[in-house]
């Protein structure tokens, strides 16, 4: 699992990319718990996470040894045994290994019910418009945040190679800023491209932008 980007919101953690195999046990509640070796813990107890299907908490993160993986704790991975997670665990055996417990939850995406937002206060508009300044400033490509929700806004529904062959940027990396908008609910991601969210649209129809 890598940690990406994702927004601060109180008890909202970073989101976790979740292997397919994970993302969908978590889903049917057949996989309660994920083993992973890392340096350091990369999901904190309590904090909640995206899965691409789910939002999932983890209730609980403890170091172990392989010694201790129960064939039970091995089956609750998605595995018939020990010996299996074992073999499909990642990284340096030297490592510290990790038991988390996941619980999916039955509600949605907060930046989904951000995005959803189609009315923005003045006060609102401007909060937007000091974030995506300091995300500007913040960057070493300098002022971006515009210039890509321009583009999305004008190319919706427009493959991302294409929209950041536009502005001379690699894909990968214009992917990332974009997730960055999606974070505070200023785009919607499309089987192919983006589109403004109705939060997005207000912002840029309340004219903020150009003050800031």
């Amino acid at each position: 699992m890598d940690v990406l980007e994702a927004p601060g919101s109180v008890g909202y953690s970073r989101q976790v990319l979740f292997e397919q195999r994970l993302r969908e046990g978590l889903h049917d509640g057949s996989v309660t718990l994920a083993f992973r070796r890392w340096r350091r813990p990369q999901v904190v107890a309590g904090h909640d996470y995206r899965t691409q299907l789910d939002m999932v908490r983890a209730e609980a993160i403890d170091q172990v040894t392989p010694a201790e993986i129960t064939r039970s704790q091995a089956t609750a991975a998605g595995y018939t045994d020990v010996a299996a997670l074992l073999a499909d665990l990642r990284g340096d055996h030297e490592l510290p290994l990790y038991r988390i417990r996941f619980r999916r939850l039955d509600e949605p995406d907060p930046r989904d019910t951000l995005a959803a937002t189609a009315t923005l206060t003045d006060a609102e508009a401007d909060s937007i418009a000091a974030r995506l300044a300091r995300m500007d400033a913040a960057s070493r490509r300098g002022p971006w945040t515009a210039a890509i929700l321009g583009q999305i806004a004008s190319k919706p529904a427009v493959s991302s190679e294409f929209l950041a062959q536009a502005i001379g940027w690699e894909r990968a990396e214009f992917k990332v800023h974009v997730r960055r908008l999606k974070a505070l609910g200023l785009t919607i991601s499309l089987d192919v491209g983006y589109r403004l969210s109705p939060r997005g649209q207000a912002y840029l129809a309340s004219g903020a932008s150009a003050k800031s």
